[in-house]
């Protein structure tokens, strides 16, 4: 199958990138970190979840965020929604989107959202429903696509039913979460085989964290069998405070960088998204993740 022409970058870094920070991040870190985003050239930003502060502490603010940002036209600002209350907040402050997770592992689903992958699902139901009234695009997650810290390796059938009911339900794509970055090539290449027997290629997308160093691998495996939305998040911000181990989720950076040498388009200016990684990073007091952001740091 011959490559996209052009790739759909989704960033996740506002949202999934800062969640798992035990340091309180300032309001107006994380605003200048989505107009930075905006201003680089992103067109779909995950500025925040609405779960319980208790679970969660660093999205305690989404509200404020939402209220807060500078939208730009052409934008789309979205959110994490678990259940109808989230959904609720957030379409009280205008997000044009929003998005549901459920997990391909029965025990991570326990450990992550307190409930089976079933109960999950039920709950998943009424938030579809309000979304269909007020006219709310759903996306729809699946975590834990290529292993789990606790079960192991994922039966790609088990990854495909969940995305079947997501879609039942109405969500218009699923992206592929491989939550703890244990997926490599090969095993990429096994899920979708499966996957794309059922779904369009336009249907799903990747999510890739790079603990064993594979999300690029992993990403080019999904663009050469058409996928062409990519979850990443800047300075490669992140991880899982649910999967003990799991690094962060794949440098926007590495894949813009990646994508303009394949001669991808992404729409995304890598200089300024360089600079909004570096600068997020120094104020969390740590250097850039990217490994690009950082040689072509260390080149000027």
């Amino acid at each position: 199958m011959s490559l996209p022409a052009a790739v759909k970058m989704v960033e996740v870094g506002p949202r999934d990138g800062l969640q798992s920070e035990s340091q309180t991040i300032p309001l107006a870190a994380k605003l200048r970190l989505i107009d930075d985003l905006t201003h680089a050239g992103h067109s779909y930003i995950e500025a925040g979840s609405f779960v319980n502060p208790k679970w969660v502490p660093q999205m305690a603010d989404s509200e404020q965020v939402f209220n807060c940002i500078k939208r730009r036209p052409g934008v789309r600002y979205c959110a994490l929604t678990p259940n109808l209350q989230g959904f609720e907040r957030a379409l009280a402050v205008g997000a044009d989107e929003v998005a549901i997770f459920a997990v391909a592992s029965e025990t991570f689903s326990h450990k992550n959202i307190n409930c089976s992958i079933e109960e999950s699902l039920v709950r998943f139901r009424q938030v579809m429903a309000a979304a269909e009234r007020h006219n709310i695009p759903v996306r729809g997650y699946v975590s834990c696509v290529l292993g789990c810290p606790y079960e192991g390796d994922i039966s790609p059938q088990n990854v495909a039913e969940v995305s079947a009911q997501l879609f039942e339900m109405g969500c218009y794509e699923v992206s592929l979460g491989d939550t703890i970055g244990v997926g490599n090539a090969g095993s990429m290449q096994r899920l979708l085989n499966v996957l794309l027997t059922r779904f369009d290629p336009n249907q799903l997308a990747v999510h890739c964290h790079d603990t064993y160093g594979q999300a690029l691998s992993n990403i080019l495996i999904a663009l050469q069998h058409g996928i062409h939305t990519i979850d990443a998040s800047v300075a490669g911000l992140g991880g899982c405070p649910y999967a003990p181990g799991a690094s962060g989720n794949v440098a926007t950076e590495d894949v813009v960088y990646m994508l303009d040498g394949m001669g991808i388009a992404t729409g995304i200016d890598l200089n300024l998204l360089t600079a909004a990684g570096s600068r997020i990073s120094a104020t969390l007091g740590r250097s850039n993740s990217s490994a690009v952001a950082r040689a072509r740091l260390a080149g000027q």
